[in-house]
């Protein structure tokens, strides 16, 4: 049995197929352009495999999720140039003979990824929040193998912070919020804090404790709200070594509050490396959608 994936991204697509075992047997990857060119190369690699049973798509947003609305399966206001209002279920549909299609967003690929890697490694999890933080900042939430979001999907980059003193004149970059946590912490900050990209800056620079203390807040709002059972970093701007200092700042910020166990098994990086979870998560889901 064939599974496909794409998981969509603002910068670049990757399109994958892989069997039942979720092991990938063919993958690509190209540019994001245009949605007439780009769904075009997704459509002519998918073509070549006559055994498709179906297709989990992962797609950068926001997107329509609700099945009832005339607009399921689009891109919808997006900032990204020329994909607003982009049918992307549809078009795949059209043009693979309907084939299935499961939809969600780019980050509930990875979180869905890393809670079957987390239940086939008998970590017994309930439940499993992911956050990216990358180009942009988001979140998804699975619970019990289900998805958190009725209406549409959690903006988790989109909350508001406290601001760190020494961070107070920085404006932050979210068109829409301004100084939200991906308006913060999402990796073009650093260039408009430091005029460098965030590759360029050495750990011990104090932007990176500024921001790690910025994560620690959303990390504690979703422990305070969920409860998960672990929380997943993922995303260029994170390193293991980021990542302690967001466990420091988050242990003095929740001063013991509630209990989570070993921090380092608590707030981690991905289990699936090289981005591997959503493709990983896809195929898990375009089974569910072939089964359903």
């Amino acid at each position: 049995m064939m599974l496909g994936s794409i998981e969509a991204g603002g910068t670049k697509f990757v399109c994958a197929v892989g069997n039942d075992d979720y092991r990938t047997q063919e993958m690509t990857s190209f540019p994001t352009t245009t949605p007439a060119e780009t769904l075009a190369q997704c459509v002519a690699f998918f073509a070549k495999f006559d055994d498709l049973k179906a297709i989990a798509i992962s797609s950068f947003g926001p997107i329509e999720l609700r099945k009832n609305s005339p607009k399921y399966g689009y891109i919808t206001n997006t900032p990204k140039p020329g994909w607003a209002d982009t049918n992307f279920v549809g078009y795949i549909q059209e043009h693979l003979n309907n084939v299935p299609v499961y939809w969600t967003t780019d980050v509930n690929g990875s979180a869905y990824g890393e809670y079957v890697m987390s239940t086939l490694a008998n970590e017994k999890l309930d439940s499993l929040v992911y956050y990216t933080i990358g180009t942009g900042v988001g979140a998804g939430i699975v619970i019990d193998g289900h998805f958190v979001g009725e209406t549409g999907h959690p903006e988790m980059g989109h909350v508001s912070v406290k601001r760190h003193p020494d961070d107070l004149d920085f404006a932050g970059i979210c068109p829409f919020h301004g100084d939200c946590l991906e308006g913060l912490v999402a990796g073009p900050t650093f260039d408009a804090r430091l005029n460098k990209p965030g590759r360029e800056v050495p750990l011990d620079d104090p932007t990176w404790d500024i921001m790690a203390y910025y994560i620690a807040q959303a990390a504690m709002q979703t422990t305070l709200t969920l409860r998960p059972g672990k929380i997943v970093f993922g995303g260029g701007v994170v390193s293991e070594a980021f990542l302690e200092k967001i466990r420091d700042q988050f242990k003095t910020l929740m001063n013991d509050y509630v209990q989570v166990g070993d921090l380092k098994r608590y707030l981690v990086m991905p289990a699936l490396k090289s981005n591997g979870s959503a493709t990983f998560g896809d195929y898990a889901l375009a089974l569910k959608e072939y089964q359903e």
